[in-house]
């Protein structure tokens, strides 16, 4: 059976924006300190801010379409914002002025996350919501891993023009608004006939399931086991790969997840989702232990693989878990609630991976995550 049209043009929203942001954030560290002149401390500040701005808008969004009953102004509104920050980049002169386009952006990203993930489950029949989510989440890869591919091409091509690639990266984030406008309808089923209470409210959240809850704890000791990518680029480069290879780590693992979230949430549609949980798990103690043991470059490249996988089978399977778990008219405040935790989460995992990277070593971080990993499994084996 064909997915719905308005899942697909989601599908290349996602894509278009992600190309447009890896473009220019597969750049911006390297622009804020050999063009503008910032320090690394300058640096994680910014994006520290940037993130946390987008967890915390993430699970208002939700809450609001869930208020208003429509789903498509916000997920206009939030994609909107990205597309017209998009070029306060280019014109960038300072650093306070990239803090100020980063987190513009980022508000737009917490604004559009959760009301479009409930659209998507509004639009689509349960029996392709696996397939649904896993398409979205392919597509929003592939310009995850095109954009730094672009950027690199473009840098070569034009004597390393920051500037230049900034502006060239403004055009897909105007395709996405344009594609949004015109190729995403929402169901008249969304929309209340009576204004509820606004859904942040202890009843309303009463009103989420143990299921859900379930699938919220779950994610967050899932993703004490997945910390920040960014240590996969750091172990490249600790067992000797060139700096200026050490972008294929990311290339490597977002080719394999794009390539495989599709089939992923397809199978999830036709057979046990729970079998497929575990799967997803036991590659990502598999993937955190070959980084662990890793001694040669070509290990290093396999655990991002495996990674890659792991992410293929269990992202769009969360979504949809959370999808099924929440009431129809709390989809959206059920989105933010997880996306909120699960930024939060990731925010931990990062911090102890970093401090066992530092007070013990890089073995002992893979380590650890391959630990969390088996407590998600054991808790997904005793709750049948």
């Amino acid at each position: 059976m064909k997915l719905p049209q308005g899942v697909i043009a989601l599908g290349l929203v996602s894509l278009f924006m992600d190309l447009s942001s890896e473009m220019i954030h597969s750049l911006l560290p390297v622009f804020l300190v050999t063009v503008l002149g910032a320090s690394a401390m300058s640096v994680g500040v910014i994006e520290g801010i940037a993130e946390a701005t987008a967890a915390m808008a993430k699970v208002f969004s939700g809450a609001v379409s869930d208020w208003f009953g429509r789903r498509k102004p916000l997920v206009l509104l939030g994609y909107g914002m990205a597309a017209l920050t998009k070029p306060l980049f280019p014109l960038a002169n300072s650093i306070g002025a990239i803090l100020m386009a980063r987190f513009l952006d980022r508000i737009g990203k917490g604004i559009r996350g959760a009301p479009r993930d409930a659209l998507i489950a509004d639009i689509t029949p349960e029996a392709q919501r696996g397939a649904a989510y896993g398409l979205r989440q392919s597509m929003d890869t592939v310009g995850a891993f095109a954009g730094p591919l672009v950027a690199m091409a473009l840098m070569a091509a034009s004597g390393d023009n920051f500037r230049l690639v900034f502006w060239v990266a403004v055009v897909p984030a105007v395709l996405c608004v344009l594609i949004i406008a015109f190729g995403v309808d929402e169901p008249d089923a969304t929309r209340p006939a009576v204004q509820p209470r606004f859904p942040i409210t202890r009843d309303s959240l009463a009103r989420l399931p143990s299921r859900y809850w379930w699938v919220v704890g779950f994610a967050v000791v899932l993703t004490l086991a997945r910390f920040s990518e960014a240590f996969l680029l750091l172990r490249a480069e600790k067992v000797g790969l060139a700096a200026t290879w050490v972008p294929l780590i990311l290339i490597i693992m977002n080719g394999v997840y794009a390539a495989s979230a599709y089939p992923f949430g397809r199978l999830s549609d036709s057979g046990s989702r729970r079998a497929l949980l575990v799967w997803g798990v036991l590659l990502l103690i598999a993937a955190d232990i070959t980084l662990a043991l890793a001694a040669q470059v070509w290990t290093v490249g396999l655990g991002p693989a495996i990674w890659g996988l792991h992410m293929g089978a269990t992202q769009g399977l969360l979504s949809t878990l959370v999808a099924e778990a929440a009431p129809a008219d709390l989809r959206g405040t059920a989105f933010g609630v997880f996306n909120l935790v699960s930024s939060a989460a990731l925010l931990a995992a990062s911090v102890i991976a970093g401090s066992l990277w530092t007070l013990v070593g890089p073995a002992m971080t893979f380590s650890a995550g391959a630990a969390f990993s088996a407590i998600a499994l054991l808790g997904l084996i005793w709750r049948r």
